[in-house]
């Protein structure tokens, strides 16, 4: 219980005294501690602000240093690292360990989140809160906790998918292969659509509704190779009607953006993403990382994404290029980008995956050209579901390169990492599928043993 107060009394200081959030709370005429903040949905609500902030500072979805998206890019093959930060380049040249710092930190922080997502779950059945507002705030927990679980499986392989704020049962938690994290997510997610509402509360797309569930559940559908229910749930998302690709490549990562089905708030206003501040740079050799060659050689000729999301700097005879999709890295009085977790563009190829198992050749087809026609390119020539899985996989890779992870997840959940990361990076073993589990962790709960592979 103790805990439970530092960590409340923790989120208010935050989400009410320090930055602009994703709601305005007034502050509250007392202190909140323990079952208080469950009773008024202002409280509740801030309570969940904490989540997604922290997911914005210092979580896996963050467009910072400590992100998937630049982890992820430099331990695959997006980004050339010329950084001596150990953080990152200890991802790029594979030499992750137990007792790395950054993957104490996914760890860590992802587990933070899921408590307290656990603490909204827990107490909110049982508060006097309005049960429009009661369930909203239910529905999101469901979906954080859902969404940190299936990403930190993708990680790390087994691990324990915690439903309590019970610190004697947490500590001893047992791991869950990741088939199992997938199927508890999923339920999870089936029960957050049911209590969700259509829109996001706040009026931009930065928190959970229908919608978000349901494209999470395209994504574990896909991952878990499920190929019907993979079509189904895409298809949902692709028939709504408050989502569509932009026809113009330079608006797809604006704030406002229609494809955008989640985002992440800067906090302050006129910020933007941390993603531009780290990887936009004005002269060479760049100081922290550049696209890879292997992406740079990726894009087909004439495919706009090239000229539109690629930055290029050229000293003498040497040329690098940088990420563009974000184009503002310093504040502009106005916030004209957030850190994009989700968008559609992932829902037609995901469609186009799943169709192409399915044997609907022509399908898969025309959402693969839906995506590449925006592009700038002509149609697929692929006619076979072998071709057509392998142009799937290319338009992903660049479609959504440094994004989330994108590009590491697809080469891991295709078997494809030890030829594609191996061919490239000299210090890659079979065993680099999975990060290892954090040490210290593994001091605190023997049920977390065996070490993965490895390490």
């Amino acid at each position: 219980m103790k805990k439970i107060k530092i960590i409340l009394l923790a989120v208010m200081v935050f989400c009410l005294d320090a930055c602009e959030s994703f709601t305005e709370v007034d502050r509250p005429q007392s202190q909140l501690t323990g079952f208080s903040v469950y009773e008024n949905a202002a409280t509740a609500t801030a309570a969940l602000s904490d989540i997604y902030a922290s997911l914005r500072d210092r979580g896996i979805a963050s467009g910072n240093a400590q992100g998937l998206s630049i982890l992820m890019g430099s331990y695959s093959d997006e980004l050339q690292v010329y950084s001596n930060d150990s953080h990152v380049t200890n991802f790029y040249k594979h030499n992750v360990l137990g007792s790395d710092p950054t993957v104490s930190q996914l760890w860590s922080s992802s587990y933070s989140q899921i408590y307290a997502a656990n603490a909204l779950i827990e107490r909110l059945p049982n508060s006097i809160i309005d049960n429009e507002s009661k369930n909203q705030i239910l529905g999101e927990a469901l979906f954080l906790r859902a969404y940190l679980h299936f990403q930190l499986a993708n990680l790390f392989g087994d691990i324990p998918y915690i439903t309590t704020t019970d610190y004697s049962l947490n500590r001893i938690a047992l791991k869950s292969a990741p088939h199992q994290v997938y199927q508890s997510a999923i339920n999870d997610l089936l029960l957050a659509h049911k209590l969700l509402g259509e829109t996001d509360p706040s009026g931009e797309r930065i928190r959970a509704n229908k919608a978000l569930a349901t494209a999470l559940l395209a994504r574990i559908y896909l991952y878990t190779e499920d190929w019907s229910n993979a079509e189904l749930a895409s298809q949902q998302m692709i028939d709504n009607p408050m989502y569509s690709i932009p026809n113009n490549l330079t608006e797809t990562f604006l704030k406002d953006s229609p494809s955008v089905i989640w985002s992440l708030h800067p906090g302050l206003a006129g910020n933007n993403t941390s993603d531009a501040q780290i990887l936009i740079f004005t002269s060479g050799p760049p100081p922290f990382a550049a696209v890879s060659p292997s992406l740079l050689t990726a894009f087909e000729t004439g495919d706009n994404r090239k000229s539109q999301w690629l930055g290029k700097i050229t000293n003498g005879t040497n040329t690098w290029y940088y990420p563009f999709k974000y184009r503002q890295n310093t504040n502009t009085g106005t916030s004209e980008e957030y850190t994009i977790v989700f968008r559609i563009e992932e829902q037609y190829l995901i469609r186009a995956e799943a169709r192409a198992h399915l044997n609907n050749i022509t399908g898969a087809q025309m959402d693969l050209n839906t995506i590449r026609n925006r592009a700038g390119l002509s149609n697929t020539t692929a006619a076979t579901e072998g071709d057509l899985i392998t142009a799937i996989l290319h338009e992903r890779q660049v479609e959504f390169f440094m994004e989330q992870g994108h590009r590491w997840f697809d080469l891991k959940r295709t078997n494809l990492a030890n030829m594609i990361i191996g061919g490239v990076k000299p210090a890659w073993q079979d065993t680099h599928v999975l990060l290892p589990l954090p040490e210290s962790e593994l001091l605190l709960n023997s049920n977390l043993q065996p070490q993965n592979p490895g390490y």
